[in-house]
């Protein structure tokens, strides 16, 4: 009897590493169309430090016509956070540390620099030029930006314990069209993947909206007359990893004014049920050592 991964692989579309290559989503993109962009970004780490105990830490980058920010929050209680605005004309301190009050008895201090940082336009994460860093219980716990082994050495001792730290989950809001670009990695050990999500319409001479993904230029899905087909899934391979993809673009015919299409990659074992619910997102992935890329994108503007 085969194994269900095996199962799979007949009908699931397979993204290799080797098929992959260096380039911009944008190169694939049309010189008349303009990609959405990202209104906030949210990732979920969990950290487990050197005593084994694990702590979920929440970072969000956002961005909108009046502020873009940052916020940190540890555990599950919402009062222990740390929250930084780093528009130009409000926010006085791009660098710095801070001690948070304890979560779960643990002892957090945040150091960040963001006097340097740079941005793309389409979103509200900083691409170099930073850091920010995350001490738990006097360990190394997250460290996010450019920062360099030098300048740990001198802001720690060298004999500082690092913690492990895991992406369990990311979600990206987005808005503006039906043509969004971002990037994923599905795995640790596993390369960027370029993801172009795309909606054509009669604009495009198509006499029904169809939907397409490709990863890494590859077609991984075409989903014609979307506005039956609205919702649904497929299994494809990447990095030889079974991945989920599901979508649901019901609010972008039947809700626009405020409603947005929801995109999901989750990777799984092959006995693994789908999941949509977001509350039980990102615990069902913790608990798996899953790793799930949650997409909302919206036609309107932020």
């Amino acid at each position: 009897m085969r194994d269900i991964v095996s199962c799979f692989s007949e009908h699931a579309i397979d993204v290799s590493q080797s098929s992959c290559s260096s380039y911009s989503n944008n190169a694939c993109i049309s010189p008349s169309l303009t990609p959405s962009v990202q209104n906030a970004v949210t990732c979920f780490y969990r950290i487990t430090l050197s005593t084994q105990k694990q702590l979920l830490v929440t970072v969000t980058w956002c961005r909108n016509h009046n502020a873009q920010g940052l916020s940190i929050n540890f555990g599950n209680d919402p009062s222990v956070s740390f929250k930084l605005n780093t528009n130009s004309r409000l926010f006085r301190k791009m660098k710095g540390s801070k001690v948070i009050n304890e979560c779960e008895n643990s002892k957090i201090e945040v150091f960040w620099d963001l006097s340097s940082a740079k941005y793309e336009a389409s979103g509200p994460e900083p691409t170099d030029g930073f850091y920010v860093l995350v001490m738990l219980d006097s360990e190394i716990g997250l460290v996010m930006g450019d920062i360099g082994e030098e300048t740990i050495a001198k802001k720690f001792k060298i004999s500082t314990p690092v913690a492990k730290v895991r992406l369990v989950s990311r979600q990206e809001h987005c808005s503006g069209n039906t043509l969004y670009a971002t990037k994923a990695q599905f795995c640790d050990t596993g390369i960027q993947h370029d993801i172009l999500i795309k909606c054509s319409g009669e604009n495009e001479g198509l006499k029904y909206p169809v939907l397409s993904v490709t990863i890494d230029k590859k077609m991984v899905i075409r989903v014609k007359r979307l506005h039956w087909n609205f919702r649904g899934n497929q299994t494809i391979f990447v990095d030889g990893l079974l991945v989920d993809l599901l979508w649901d673009v019901h609010d972008w015919f039947f809700n626009p004014a405020s409603g947005s299409a929801v995109f999901m990659f989750r990777t799984r074992s092959g006995m693994d049920s789908r999941l949509w619910l977001e509350e039980k997102l990102v615990k069902k992935d913790q608990e798996r050592g899953e790793f799930s890329l949650l997409i909302h994108a919206s036609k309107t503007a932020a």
